[in-house]
């Protein structure tokens, strides 16, 4: 349901600012109780989930386990991942995307019917299942999207940025909010008890990003200003093949792809991935991202080259892709893709606990804007949609029953 924000109650409602995974999720798994969500553009535009290319990783398949899925999460993450937040969230993959898969997300499936099951860097299995090779993060935003809009507990209102976090002896008082896109507007004031962040990550804050416009830092910075406790802020994933086209943002160029394949060679035609890691093109994006900044450094150039894994059933199976680099004049059955490292996703945010909670009373924070302990200093591939999930129906859990908020630790 949506409403003009002239006419909103200013009441117990709990407000969900952010569009994206973690929001929708949090603001469906609450229903029915009223929940105004709050999202800077149209819903379905401006979420860095929607342009998920890879997909969920979730130990689904025979012979996997969430154990394992955890141990390769703990292996990429620079030594400071919490492993106990590691494997709860493993272990809660499966449920999550069970619910998906309920709210109308058509994953891909095998000629059996089981999920189809592909293979990212540093992963041990084939875990990510994703939706048309490269398409998981639109099927999974457009799913939910319409769910919300046909959930009449779910207040939508859009176009509207929130500029402050209001607190009120050290607890969540309401949000100051503005129309997005005109800094003159008058601001408007929302009481609210309890708020949840949902607003994505940092990428514009860098020249280049794979992020959408949208993704600021805003949600990061009002919960700063207003004293919330920030986690690993330093640590930023770069991913390692943004195709480079002149484009902001740069479209990206899934680590699927190398996963079913495809190599990194310069502009000599040689693969350089061999020669830093055991796993080469698979090992972790921080190794990869390096490897390509020096080879591009070093006047080589660098390149995703998918002409003899792929060839022409690139546009078959990643369609996504496919498209960006043909709006480019590229053809990526017959040619090399150009590439580059691309600020991509943001390890640190507010730091919350395994509820979701924050450090201010009645305020927790879900998906990227949150520091979990999950990924420590390195992401493991398709994690990040994984979290927004798992964190998403946490928070909807500890909110269900409450009237005020209490204490997050």
């Amino acid at each position: 349901m949506t409403n003009n924000i002239n006419t909103l109650p200013r009441s117990d409602d709990v407000v969900i600012v952010g569009g994206g995974l973690a929001g929708l999720f949090c603001a469906l798994k609450l229903a029915p109780r009223p929940v105004i969500l709050i999202s800077a553009a149209p819903l379905g535009q401006g979420a860095s989930s929607a342009w998920a290319q890879g997909g969920i990783a979730a130990a689904m398949a025979e012979g996997d386990t969430p154990e394992a899925h955890a141990a390769d999460t703990v292996a990429v993450g620079g030594g400071i991942v919490d492993e106990a937040v590691a494997l709860g969230i493993a272990r809660e993959a499966a449920p999550r995307i069970h619910d998906l898969l309920a709210y109308g997300v058509p994953f891909d499936r095998d000629l059996e019917g089981r999920l189809a099951v592909g293979r990212e860097a540093a992963h041990s299995a084939r875990r990510i299942v994703h939706v048309r090779g490269d398409g998981a993060g639109a099927a999974i935003i457009a799913a939910l999207s319409e769910a919300v809009r046909r959930t009449p507990s779910i207040r939508l209102i859009e176009g509207f940025v929130a500029e402050a976090l209001l607190t009120e002896d050290g607890a969540v008082a309401g949000l100051r909010l503005r129309e997005a896109g005109d800094a003159a507007a008058q601001p408007i004031l929302l009481a609210a008890r309890m708020v949840v962040l949902a607003t994505g990550g940092i990428g514009h804050l860098y020249a280049v990003t794979t992020n959408p416009r949208e993704a600021s830092g805003s949600g990061l910075a009002i919960a700063a200003r207003a004293g919330a406790v920030i986690a690993d802020p330093e640590f930023v994933q770069f991913h390692p093949t943004a195709i480079m086209v002149g484009r902001d943002p740069a479209p990206l160029a899934t680590e699927a792809l190398r996963g079913e394949g495809a190599t990194l060679i310069n502009g000599r035609g040689e693969r350089f991935m061999a020669a830093r890691h055991p796993l080469a093109e698979l090992a972790p994006r921080d190794i990869v991202a390096r490897g390509v900044f020096a080879e591009i450094s070093a006047g080589r150039g660098a390149f995703l080259d998918a002409r003899q894994a792929l060839g022409a059933r690139f546009a078959d199976r990643f369609p996504t892709v496919h498209a960006s680099c043909i709006a480019a004049g590229i053809e990526p059955a017959t040619q090399a893709i150009p590439i580059a490292p691309a600020a991509h996703y943001h390890m640190g945010g507010i730091a919350v606990d395994d509820r979701g909670r924050s450090s201010i009373d009645g305020l927790w924070a879900g998906g990227e804007v949150s520091s979990t302990g999950a990924h420590g200093a390195n992401r493991l591939a398709s994690n990040s949609l994984l979290e927004a999930v798992v964190y998403a129906a946490r928070i909807a859990d500890d909110i269900a029953g409450r009237t005020t908020p209490s204490p997050a630790r």
